[in-house]
């Protein structure tokens, strides 16, 4: 620009993986951050949008695609205005979520929220898990229902392994890494 404003180039973080693998734990922390370092910035959870966009929708494959999709196109939206947009939803489909990488272009970077389900079930205290093992949740995610994991994201978290500190702390290296965030510098003592 003339005024020697600086244009931010917008971005979707895709965050994917099973329920209980840390994907809105990491999100909220690298939120957070971004707010900090960027300012502008919006967040879709899978639940929240799931509850309000997507109100009506059941978990049948089309359903969660159909979900998928419209999580893609707000994010595509907010993408090209420039927002620095972080999703949180389990997608468990890589045809969506392919669908979602080439309607956003560029932007999307896609996070493998990797976490082996033994664990996942551990941390789930809504006890999710233990009804769909139960046969209570028909079609629950990793159980009774396929995940299908990304061929080859732009970044793995194995969340059994790190804490979600370290795991945002990649993330943000990675947007620097790409270009969507200047790098902060680290000030030695001498």
């Amino acid at each position: 620009m003339e005024d020697g404003t600086k244009i931010e180039r917008g971005f979707t973080l895709w965050f994917t993986g099973l329920s209980g693998a840390g994907k809105t734990t990491v999100s909220e922390i690298v939120e957070k951050q971004l707010r900090r370092r960027r300012g502008k910035v919006e967040v879709l959870d899978g639940d929240i949008v799931r509850t309000n966009l997507s109100k009506g929708l059941g978990f049948s494959r089309e359903d969660r695609d159909t979900n998928v999709l419209r999580i893609g196109f707000v994010a595509k939206m907010l993408t090209r205005n420039g927002i620095g947009v972080v999703v949180s939803a389990i997608s468990p489909y890589k045809e969506a979520r392919d669908e979602v990488r080439r309607d956003i272009g560029d932007g999307f970077i896609e996070i493998y929220v990797h976490c082996p389900i033994e664990v996942c079930a551990d941390r789930d205290v809504k006890g999710l898990y233990k009804r769909a093992y139960a046969g209570e949740l028909p079609a629950f995610t990793g159980v009774s229902d396929p995940y299908e994991p990304p061929a080859a994201p732009e970044l793995v978290l194995n969340t059994d392994q790190e804490k979600p500190e370290e795991s945002a702390r990649k993330v943000m290296a990675k947007l620097e890494e790409l270009g969507y965030l200047d790098p902060v510098e680290e000030f030695s003592r001498a």
